[in-house]
């Protein structure tokens, strides 16, 4: 899918050909739509296909006419488990003839931010007010999902107490696995913001530095975000997978009490059931009631001793 967008006025509006200044937004494009950008733009073909790649590592460079920056974002991997995460690159290319580029595999909804908001600095070359909000939307990303992963956790506590089976707990392993995919991006991204920082790759206006600043802020925040719940989930999972085991046990032991106390009914009975003399007690017309009796009365006591050691 490709999308073009021109600063009107301080407004991005949709466009059919791309136009000097223009910001292209490319989401899993065809090769059709690879040839219009290379064709129009002049921009390497390798650099675009390369971005395309969902192993590319956040980094930033500079090129002889581009400026290439790479971003890893939060991408949900199955709609049946809400926090299921994997990280995905978005690639954004800045062009000394004054084209931006943005490239990702899936669809990036808080680049409607920029489609609906006043457009100041789309006429420089560097874009750096551009580039800093989105660092800073990216860490924001992933700040609201940890958040939702923090809430999910703390909603499981009460089922995982009493739970005896590994479906919760599985979940909670595909949370540690998201965690790790977090923080490593997370980590890639701060190197990747450093570099621009330094102002060798993006020329940083002091209008600029204070955004340069939050966007340093909030990706350490949501770094050590991800860091602590995963400390917290991974504790968590080790706690209730002794929680689980010990849960199972005590209904095997229930279960093993209750056959024990249900069996002497059955050998009262099998006993008495032999063909021999019961002397008076098979002569009474209350045989009967006095075998039920005895019968409660032993599985009773039964059931009383297991309790008394905690075995029922």
């Amino acid at each position: 899918m490709i999308n073009i967008y021109e600063v009107v006025d301080k407004k991005l509006i949709n466009n059919e050909t791309i136009k000097q200044k223009s910001w292209v937004d490319l989401v899993n494009p065809t090769p059709e739509e690879i040839k219009q950008v290379v064709d129009s733009t002049g921009i390497d073909k390798d650099i675009l296909v390369k971005l395309l790649d969902e192993e590319e590592l956040p980094r930033v460079e500079k090129r002889s006419e581009e400026t290439v920056i790479i971003l890893d974002t939060p991408h949900l991997v199955d709609n049946n488990y809400k926090h299921k995460y994997k990280t995905n690159p978005l690639g954004i290319i800045i062009s000394e003839k004054g084209y931006l580029i943005t490239l990702s595999l899936n669809e990036q909804p808080f680049l409607d931010y920029f489609k609906d908001t006043d457009i100041e600095n789309f006429k420089t070359k560097d874009k750096s007010n551009f580039i800093l909000q989105l660092f800073i939307m990216v860490a924001g990303i992933y700040q609201r999902e940890l958040t939702s992963i923090n809430e999910y956790i703390n909603s499981k506590e009460k089922v995982l107490l009493k739970s005896t089976n590994n479906k919760e707990l599985v979940n909670l392993l595909d949370i540690e696995k998201t965690l790790v995919y977090f923080i490593t991006s997370l980590k890639a991204n701060e190197i990747a913001l450093e570099k621009v920082a330094k102002g060798t790759i993006i020329t940083i206006d002091k209008t600029d530095e204070e955004l340069l600043s939050d966007a340093l802020i909030e990706t350490k925040q949501a770094i050590e975000m991800a860091t602590i719940y995963r400390e917290i989930l991974s504790s968590m999972t080790d706690t209730y997978a002794t929680i689980i085991s010990n849960n199972l046990n005590d209904v095997m032991k229930f279960l093993a009490s209750i056959t024990i106390v249900c069996s002497i009914p059955t050998m009262v009975a099998s006993f008495i059931g032999m063909n021999v003399p019961l002397g008076g007690i098979g002569d009474s017309p209350f045989s009967f009631i006095l075998i039920i009796i005895i019968s409660v009365l032993l599985s009773l006591i039964i059931a009383y001793i297991l309790k008394k050691k905690n075995m029922l």
